[in-house]
């Protein structure tokens, strides 16, 4: 009876299985972002950006938006915004353009965005995000609650929903500003990456984390000596990239990039990863 019942669960795991794989399509390229308000969006969404979005390009919605007719958990067409409900432009708009447009057309791509204006890394430590968020200034609760105070949980849950469709093939960070000169910022990060690898069940070695500067000290940027810090990134995590804010222009505070920085810097972070997966790098605008 015993050897029955048990080959009885293994024929059952292995027909699971085999559903869960059959749903999975190798083609569809996943990416998870994360980071503060130059991840989320501040810039406003200009005509140019909202038009001419492939279907090949999807976002996976991290919180409920009605106003978008859009639900959590659910993918969608890469319209911005793309982080949460009335965010601004990203990265990662341009990021996932600029693979679509250079990836065989098999491929899709697929984007989940969490991020928290304002927020330090920490807010992003799985074991320690509860003494984070009880201190944090009263503008920050919004966006904390969209996330049921949580954000790596969120981001972590929509993964797993991702990977019923896609492979998760790369992690976009922009954060530091809150963080500027914070010797420890590369450890912290790696706890992050590490702790992602681990609840995802990915291979360090197969997800590289590629992060983004700061505003540039040529723009003005009034947290540009974090950029020293950001470049010692690889360092401590073997499989991270630092992509270059050089020359991407800026809004007025010298906190944020503009639309158009942030159209460039978004096509640097696609140029990376295209060189990661074996194609040639796009000249960028």
């Amino acid at each position: 009876m015993k050897k029955n019942l048990s080959a009885a669960t293994l024929l059952l795991g292995f027909l699971l299985w085999s559903l869960t794989a059959s749903a999975q399509d190798k083609n569809f390229y996943i990416f998870l972002c994360f980071g503060q308000s130059n991840m989320e969006g501040n810039a406003r969404i200009e005509p140019q950006d909202t038009v001419k979005v492939s279907s090949r390009f999807r976002v996976m919605e991290a919180v409920d938006c009605p106003n978008l007719g859009r639900k959590m958990g659910q993918w969608y067409t890469a319209v911005p915004p793309l982080c949460r409900c009335r965010t601004g432009l990203t990265p990662a708009d341009y990021f996932g353009r600029e693979l679509v447009a250079h990836l065989p057309e098999k491929v899709r791509i697929g984007i989940i965005n969490v991020a928290v204006g304002g927020c330090k890394i920490e807010l992003f430590d799985k074991d320690h995000y509860e003494s984070y968020t009880a201190t944090a200034p009263g503008w920050m609760k919004n966006m904390l609650n969209a996330y049921d105070e949580n954000p790596y949980a969120r981001l972590v849950e929509m993964a797993k929903l991702a990977q019923k469709d896609g492979v998760i093939k790369g992690i976009l960070l922009h954060q530091g500003e809150s963080n500027t000169n914070d010797t420890l910022w590369t450890q912290k990060v790696a706890l992050v990456y590490t702790n992602l690898m681990h609840d995802l069940n990915l291979k360090p070695k197969k997800v590289p984390l590629l992060a983004g500067e700061t505003v540039h000290a040529d723009q003005g940027g009034i947290c540009a000596s974090m950029n020293r810090i950001i470049a010692t990134l690889p360092q401590t995590i073997k499989n991270a990239h630092v992509i270059s804010s050089a020359g991407c222009t800026d809004a007025t505070d010298n906190l944020h990039f503009d639309a158009a920085g942030y159209r460039e810097l978004g096509k640097r972070y696609a140029a990376q990863m295209l060189a990661l997966l074996g194609y040639p790098d796009p000249k960028t605008d």
